[in-house]
């Protein structure tokens, strides 16, 4: 009976060390993929970047460049991709007067 606890036991902690965490970022996804809008920056599984376009039912219209629009099934899309931060910004700002010091 002892034995048969145990291997109770490491089935639950199996599903959740390993098993929970799978779900719970399949649902996160899911639910990004589903509130994607036009002007959001994504990747694709295919690791393409681009602005969604247009969305649709079970597509989205991805904007890989100007004028360049490819048509994918929602469920290519692997997640939205972090916008500069502030500091990335402030930085760009930093060397853009520091070149402008050099040059003038």
């Amino acid at each position: 009976m002892e034995q048969f606890l145990i291997i109770i036991l490491m089935f639950g902690a199996l599903y959740y060390l390993l098993l929970r965490p799978q779900q719970k970022r399949e649902k996160a996804r899911r639910e990004l993929v589903r509130s994607l809008e036009a002007g959001d920056e994504v990747v694709t599984n295919a690791g393409i970047h681009g602005v969604v376009a247009e969305v649709e039912d079970a597509v989205v219209w991805l904007e890989v460049a100007p004028n360049v629009e490819l048509k994918l099934s929602r469920d290519a899309i692997h997640g939205r991709t972090p916008g500069p931060s502030d500091s990335d910004a402030e930085e760009a700002d930093d060397d853009a007067d520091a070149d402008e010091e050099h040059d003038g």
